[in-house]
């Protein structure tokens, strides 16, 4: 067998246990990662590798079944990473300029941020919908699928010591006051005031196998979309389309192709920026 020959059989037989593994993860703790982007799934699964100094995925997928807390560790890998505070300064920006005007008139607001990027992406969104004079009127609804992660983010905090580093992204976003006002502190942790969070719910959801839940007038799905495969982004924007209220905004990954789900039924509101008004 020649080399070239032996490193696809290798790579064969790693796609075979890649696939063995997420049905494994399905079928014992009810997450499908199935569909997911694989090449995003296989790099994060070697990542998962890497730090137990194991060989093979089928070793991993050993531990998942086997092993208590792997399994956690596994889905905590293959799950949305959790974002910093104004970790995206362009992003933040386009997200004020469009719910800034879009959800004025609109009298009590719903904005969705599904599969929430922890409370870095949902205390971004309250803090700037804030300084807009929005937040006393709007329900920012935050989910996740993974309900250690969702039990964490309610209770979570950041370091105090963080807050003066963060600033400077904050003011790229188009802030302009100082960011640490927006805080409480104990014990060296910083914890945004209880008014904003009182704007924020937090829930499970599936993206791969939940139906449609509400009617929005934003859904911003700036970062997990981008670790879909194409089957499942599909599913997910027609989801997005049946949980948008007409005239609604979308805020995604990257531009909407042609033949994306409902593609037509969009008018883009920032040049080549994926910003959406819902029109169809």
């Amino acid at each position: 067998m020649t080399a070239f020959a032996s490193f696809a059989a290798s790579l064969a037989v790693e796609e075979l246990e890649i696939e063995l593994l997420l049905e494994a993860v399905h079928q014992r703790h009810g997450y499908d990662f199935r569909d997911y982007d694989r090449q995003l799934v296989r790099r994060k699964l070697l990542a998962a590798m890497e730090a137990r100094a194991l060989g093979t995925v089928s070793a991993l997928q050993e531990r998942v079944l086997h092993e208590p807390g792997a399994a956690s560790a596994v889905l905590r890998a293959l799950s949305v990473v959790p974002g910093a505070l104004f970790d995206d300064p362009a992003c933040a920006r386009a997200a004020r300029a469009v719910l800034g005007t879009s959800l004025r008139p609109v009298a009590v607001p719903k904005v969705w941020l599904p599969e929430c990027a922890g409370i870095g992406e949902a205390w971004t969104l309250a803090i700037l919908l804030q300084e807009e004079g929005l937040l006393a009127r709007t329900e920012i609804f935050a989910t996740l699928a993974n309900d250690e992660l969702l039990a964490e983010v309610r209770d979570a905090t950041i370091d105090a010591l963080d807050l003066p580093a963060l600033q400077e992204n904050y003011v790229l976003s188009g802030g302009s006051g100082a960011l640490a006002d927006y805080f409480e502190l104990r014990d060296g942790r910083a914890l945004l005031l209880p008014r904003l969070r009182a704007r924020i719910t937090w829930a499970g959801y599936n993206l791969v196998t939940d139906a449609s839940f509400n009617e929005f007038q934003a859904i911003v799905c700036c970062r997990a979309l981008a670790d879909f495969g194409p089957m499942l982004r599909q599913r997910v924007l027609r989801l997005f389309h049946e949980s948008l209220s007409r005239f609604g905004v979308l805020g995604i990954d990257r531009e909407l192709a042609p033949g994306d789900a409902h593609a037509a039924a969009y008018q883009p509101l920032l040049g080549d920026l994926p910003w959406y008004r819902r029109v169809g």
